[in-house]
């Protein structure tokens, strides 16, 4: 769908259903004489040809009749209703059709917005990840894992992770560099420093059931 494309009616089209809705609101009757092609021009600002146009309209349509040097004479009351009644479900979907190249438009910009600061963030991500490469990873140590209260060394955490463990977090002390014999306890904070994948590593390590 071309987003720049414009829903419109041509003038003559409008032209003939404005004076169908007048013989519909009664300001013209059956048998009335209205307008003679360059009145009609002249009145509505158009060219004698768009103005031919919409007399066209209103012929084939039955509304009125047109008569060479006789001007525009309204022939049936009913056709002008069906014709406006037409006309307007027309423009009513023309309406929805704007509406909906709208709505796409603006989905179409919140992405481009979407996209330009989802990768500005993964820019900036990856240039503090570059200037930080040791951003700790954490982890709680629940009463699930088959390592609590195992010592470091024990479990032979960093062969089975390639994660090094910096810090362990117990209530309010935090024990930095806590070495192979220090132990895990229920409610301790793990936190270790490796490569991306090693948090899943880590977990599935600590939590191999889960």
């Amino acid at each position: 769908m071309d987003l720049k494309l414009k829903i419109s009616t041509p003038r003559y089209q409008q032209i003939a259903a404005d004076i169908a809705a007048k013989i519909v609101e009664g300001k013209y009757v059956v048998g009335d004489k209205i307008y003679a092609r360059s009145a009609l021009a002249t009145q509505y600002g158009v060219s004698s040809e768009t103005a031919r146009r919409a007399i066209c309209i209103l012929s084939d349509l039955g509304i009125a009749d047109s008569t060479k040097g006789s001007g525009v004479i309204i022939k049936s009351y009913e056709n002008a209703i069906a014709f406006v009644k037409q006309y307007k479900d027309i423009q009513n979907i023309n309406s929805l059709k704007k509406e909906l190249i709208k709505s796409v438009e603006r989905q179409k910009k919140e992405t481009e917005i979407f996209t330009h600061c989802l990768e500005s963030l993964l820019d900036k991500t990856e240039l503090f990840r570059s200037i930080n490469p040791f951003i700790p990873f954490q982890l709680e140590i629940l009463k699930e894992t088959p390592h609590l209260n195992e010592s470091i060394r024990e479990m032979n955490f960093w062969h089975h992770t390639s994660a090094t463990i910096i810090a362990v977090k117990r209530k309010d002390d935090l024990l930095l560099s806590p070495g192979p014999y220090a132990t895990l306890s229920e409610h301790d904070t793990l936190y270790f420093i490796g490569d991306d994948d090693c948090m899943e590593r880590v977990r599935n390590f600590l939590y191999p059931n889960k």
